[in-house]
């Protein structure tokens, strides 16, 4: 009896195995066939931004169609609130595998990763709090002042009433970066190229950054209000200023507006995308070029590797080696002289491989302390 209840207890065992074997097998091919599911966090304004965040969602949309069984829902917290993304994030953790947070008000996101290991973030514009790096969290900024740096020169290069501008949203270090970024640009097109351009500020419109330091500049103080923009956009134009970079948000829809009603006046220097398209006057189009952050294919990057299993979480900083920084040069999308081209080719050069470094906004010095050689 015991002989048999032994040999009743293997197959019974033996058929537990090969159940539990082809529970694991199923849900791995379950798994596989149902792909990530993925949202996008954005705050204020939304995926459809034309600029920022559209871009964002633009690398999570091409991961989805590469990978078929995955998706992507964008989510927004409108009020730009910090704690009010921060928990918008948290309170939908449990329905993602992944979420990819857009913008510097998820910075607090540590605590709900570290509460939740499975699921896998990805920061694009910001590190978490006091840079921690966890596992499961891929944090990505850029140097803004790369492509900055690049509007500079175009903007001074270009310019035909020798006074150029920066419009940004708000004082935050990526905008800061632009600005200072553009500042070095047109210093550096002055020293190299004997030009005499001006880069104007509005006092009234300073920005204050992080610290609480005085940066200068022409600050909408929101990146969601385009009736602003338009007006400190139309400040500008009426001091004399025919090219701006416009770094804002929804905010710089409005100095869009404000451009394409000057009558010829004044051409925009499009942020982060190629804004060609959003640059349509009727027939005739107020991009002279854009710059870039390239985060759709940073993004998407990020995703293979949770993909693939080699995912790892860390704190980067994506220049011009990687490709993630730089300006518009196809000639169906910007209005620059060859000779800007050239130029600009060889500045990009220059700061790829290290030999010219903007100014950034905790980069050490500032614009006034930016050497040419």
């Amino acid at each position: 009896m015991k002989k048999l209840v032994l040999v009743s207890l293997a197959v019974m065992l033996s058929a537990s195995m090969v159940f539990a074997s082809g529970n694991t097998e199923q849900k791995e091919t379950e798994t596989a066939a149902t792909g990530l599911n993925i949202t996008v966090v954005t705050t204020p304004s939304g995926v459809d931004d034309g600029s920022f965040n559209e871009n964002v969602y633009d690398g999570a949309m091409a991961f989805a169609e590469n990978h078929p069984g995955s998706k992507v829902t964008p989510l927004r917290e409108p009020s730009g609130n910090v704690a009010k993304a921060v928990k918008l994030a948290g309170d939908v953790v449990a329905d993602y595998d992944v979420e990819v947070c857009s913008g510097f008000q998820f910075s607090g996101i540590t605590e709900i990763a570290e509460e939740n290991p499975d699921t896998q973030f990805i920061l694009v514009d910001t590190f978490p709090t006091d840079n921690a790096v966890l596992d499961n969290i891929y944090a990505m900024t850029f140097a803004e002042q790369e492509s900055g740096f690049f509007a500079g020169i175009a903007a001074a290069l270009e310019s035909k009433t020798g006074k150029v501008a920066v419009v940004n949203g708000v004082a935050y270090p990526s905008n800061v970066n632009y600005q200072y970024g553009f500042e070095c640009g047109v210093k550096y097109a002055n020293a190299k190229y004997n030009k005499s351009v001006e880069c104007v500020e509005l006092p009234s419109q300073a920005g204050t950054d992080v610290t609480g330091a005085n940066v200068g500049g022409n600050y909408i103080g929101s990146f969601a209000d385009e009736a602003t923009g338009k007006i400190v956009a139309n400040e500008l134009i009426n001091k004399g200023v025919d090219i701006m970079l416009v770094a804002a948000g929804g905010s710089g829809n409005g100095s869009f507006t404000a451009a394409k009603e000057s009558n010829g006046k004044c051409m925009i220097i499009g942020c982060d995308v190629d804004q060609w398209e959003d640059g349509f006057n009727g027939d005739e189009n107020i991009i002279l070029t854009s710059v870039l952050k390239n985060m759709a294919i940073n993004v998407e990057r990020a995703l293979n590797r949770i993909n693939d299993g080699t995912f790892q979480g860390e704190n980067v900083v994506l220049t011009a080696a990687t490709d993630s920084t730089g300006f518009v040069s196809d000639p169906a999308h910007q209005q620059m002289s060859d000779d800007t081209i050239a130029k600009l080719n060889e500045a990009y050069e220059l700061v790829k491989d290290g030999t010219i470094v903007p100014a950034s906004n905790f980069g050490g010095f500032t614009p006034d302390e930016f050497q040419v050689n």
